[in-house]
C-alpha cells in the first residue's frame, strides 16, 4: 500500500453545539469527558495515528479552552513533578514532538464549508484531511476504528480522489444523514461483500442527498465524518454561493469537485458514536468509561 503524503488536518470546532445545551453553554462540547479524556481528545490521536503531523483547529473566540488543552501548562507540570507525580505529568503532555496544533478563528459563523476554507492561510498548498470532533470513533478495537483514516490517505495517494467515509446505516436512520449515491447504478442496499464492518473499500460516489426519505435514499451508506481532500476543494469553497441559512456549504463544494474531478467514498470499519447528540453521547461515555476502567484493571 502507498504511503500517504498527507501531513495536515483540519478540524472544525467553532459550533456552539446547540445539540448540547445547557452542558455546552460554558464548556466546548468537544471538552465534554469520553470516560476521562474529552472528546476531541481521541480524534486529534486518530488524526496523528494516521501520520497527520499539523492539526489545524478552526474556531472562535470562546473556543480558546480546546486550544489550552492541547499545551503545557508548565505550572501544573512543574507541581506534579514537584510531588514526585512525573508519569502523570508525562501523561498530560501526550503529543509527539513532531506533532503542531494551531488554532485559527472563524471569524464568522457562515457554516462547516466557510470553517474549512478558514483553515486555508495555515494549510496553504497542502493536501489534507477534515475531521469532524461531533464524531468519534471506537479507538479501542484493535486495528479498526483507529485505521480508516489512514486508508483514506492511501487510497487518495493511489488515485488523487479524494475520499469521504461513509457507513451503512440501518434503513429507519436513513433520513438523519446525508447518503450517498454511487456510480454504476449502486442499489439503496449495497450488494457487495466489501461493504462490510471488517473491510475498507474504496468506490466511485456520483453526489450525496442529504437526509432522504427511505424510498428516495440511493443507498444505506451515510457520510460519518471524515474527509481526505485534495487542495482543489479549497478553490471550489471559496466560490460556493452561501445557501441555506446563510451559509457556504461544504457538501455543495464536494458536488463541484464531483462532476469535475471525481470523488469517491471509503467503506468504514469499526463504531462510531455522535458525541454531539445527547443520547449518543450518553452512550458513548459509558462505554468509553468501561473500556478505560478494564484496561485499567
Amino acid at each position: 500500500m502507498p504511503t500517504s503524503t498527507i501531513t495536515h488536518a483540519v478540524i472544525p470546532v467553532a459550533g456552539f453545539g446547540t445539540r448540547m445545551l445547557p452542558l455546552s453553554k460554558s464548556v466546548p462540547k468537544e471538552l465534554l469527558p469520553l470516560g476521562n479524556r474529552p472528546a476531541i481528545h481521541y480524534v486529534v490521536e486518530e488524526a496523528i495515528a494516521a501520520g497527520i503531523k499539523h492539526i489545524v483547529l478552526v474556531g472562535h473566540a470562546q473556543k480558546s479552552a480546546i486550544e489550552n488543552y492541547f499545551d503545557i501548562n508548565a505550572e501544573l507540570d512543574n507541581q506534579l513533578r514537584h510531588k514526585g507525580k512525573d508519569e502523570l505529568a508525562d501523561s498530560l503532555n501526550w503529543l509527539p514532538e513532531d506533532v503542531t496544533v494551531s488554532m485559527i478563528r472563524q471569524g464568522k459563523p457562515l457554516g462547516l464549508g466557510h470553517a474549512v476554507l478558514a483553515a486555508r492561510p495555515i494549510i496553504g498548498a497542502h493536501d489534507f484531511a477534515v475531521l469532524l470532533p461531533d464524531v468519534v470513533l471506537d479507538p479501542f478495537t484493535t486495528n479498526m476504528s483507529t485505521d480508516n483514516l489512514a486508508f483514506m490517505m492511501d487510497a487518495f495517494a493511489t488515485d488523487s480522489h479524494s475520499q469521504i467515509l461513509v457507513d451503512q446505516v440501518a434503513d429507519e436512520d436513513v433520513h438523519k444523514y446525508g447518503i450517498a449515491k454511487l456510480k454504476n447504478n449502486a442499489a439503496k442496499d449495497v450488494d457487495d461483500q466489501s461493504v462490510t464492518k471488517d473491510s475498507n473499500a474504496s468506490f466511485r460516489v456520483a453526489g450525496f442527498v442529504e437526509k432522504p426519505s427511505l424510498a428516495d435514499a440511493p443507498s444505506n451508506l451515510a457520510v460519518v465524518g471524515r474527509y481526505v481532500f485534495s487542495n482543489q476543494i479549497f478553490d471550489y469553497l471559496a466560490n460556493t454561493t452561501a445557501s441555506v441559512g446563510g451559509e457556504i456549504q461544504l457538501t455543495d463544494a464536494i458536488d463541484a469537485l464531483i462532476s469535475e474531478y471525481g470523488v469517491n467514498v471509503t467503506t468504514m470499519r469499526g463504531a462510531s458514536y455522535d458525541a454531539g447528540d445527547m443520547r449518543s453521547y450518553m452512550q458513548a461515555f459509558i462505554y468509553f468509561a468501561e473500556q478505560q476502567l478494564a484496561k485499567d484493571e
